[in-house]
C-alpha cells in the first residue's frame, strides 16, 4: 500500500465527497444558508444513515432541526480533502488527453494549478497550450527543483510511463496522477493514484449490454457493479 493511502472503508466516502460539494455549492449560490442530511439522500439516492456517516467524516456536526450550515461544511469538507489550498502540479504528455486536461477549469476550483506542461514532441515544446508553456521534458528535474513542485499528472503512452515515473521520482516528485493503464513500480513512500479510463470504459459497456438484454444482469455481476458504484 502506497504511502497516505487511505483505509479501504473510507474511500467509499471520500469518492461520494466531491458530490455533496456540488450540491453544497449550488445551495451557497442560491443564498440557502442550511441543508439537511435528508436532502443530499434524495438528491443522490443515499440512505440517510450513509450520509450521517459520510459527513462525520469532515468533523462537522449537523443540529436537530437546522442541519448544516451551507458554508460550514463547504469548508470542513474543502478541508479534509485539502483543496483549500493550491497545490502546484507538473503535466507530462501533452496528447489529446494531456490537452483536455490542461485545459479543466475543475482543477483550479479544487486547489491544484497545472503550472507547467512538459513533453517530447519537439513540434509542441515552445507553445502555449490553455496559457500553459511546454517544456522539454529534459527541463524538468531543474523547474521541479526550483519551484518546489512534488506531484505530476502524467498522461504518456503506456510502454514510456514506468521511464518517465522513474525520471520525476529522480526528481523529487512525491505524487504521481498516472492516467495510463500500465502499472507503476515506485519505492516506498511515493503516491500513486492511478486513473485507468478503459476499467471505466468496460463497466460502462457491460452496463448498457445489461440494460439491453432481454433478461436482468445475474447476481453476481449487479453485485458487482453496485460495489464499484460505492
Amino acid at each position: 500500500m502506497h504511502a497516505d493511502m487511505p483505509k479501504l472503508g473510507k474511500l467509499p466516502t471520500i469518492r461520494r465527497l466531491p458530490a455533496y460539494l456540488r450540491l453544497l455549492h449550488d445551495l451557497r449560490d442560491a443564498g440557502q444558508e442550511s441543508v439537511s442530511g435528508t436532502y443530499f439522500a434524495e438528491q443522490l439516492k443515499l440512505d440517510p444513515v450513509q450520509v450521517r456517516k459520510d459527513l462525520t467524516i469532515t468533523g462537522i456536526v449537523g443540529k436537530p432541526r437546522i442541519g448544516f450550515s451551507v458554508c460550514g461544511l463547504i469548508t470542513a469538507i474543502e478541508e479534509y480533502l485539502g483543496w483549500n489550498n493550491s497545490t502546484e502540479v507538473f503535466l507530462v504528455g501533452v496528447g489529446h488527453l494531456g490537452t483536455a486536461l490542461l485545459g479543466y477549469s475543475g482543477f483550479t476550483r479544487h486547489g491544484l494549478n497545472i503550472i507547467a506542461a512538459f513533453d517530447t514532441n519537439p513540434v509542441k515544446i515552445g507553445q502555449e497550450v490553455h496559457g500553459k508553456t511546454v517544456f522539454a521534458l529534459e527541463k524538468l528535474p531543474n523547474l521541479a527543483q526550483r519551484l518546489k513542485v512534488h506531484i505530476a499528472i502524467v498522461t504518456v503512452p503506456a510502454v514510456a510511463v514506468q521511464s518517465l515515473a522513474d525520471l520525476l521520482i529522480d526528481a523529487g516528485i512525491t505524487a504521481i496522477w498516472n492516467f495510463t493503464p500500465a502499472p507503476l513500480r515506485v519505492p516506498a513512500g511515493i503516491i500513486v493514484q492511478n486513473e485507468d479510463l478503459s476499467s471505466g470504459l468496460a463497466i460502462l459497456c457491460r452496463r448498457v449490454r445489461d440494460a439491453n438484454a432481454p433478461h436482468p444482469p445475474t447476481l453476481s455481476l449487479a453485485a458487482d457493479l453496485a460495489g464499484e458504484a460505492e
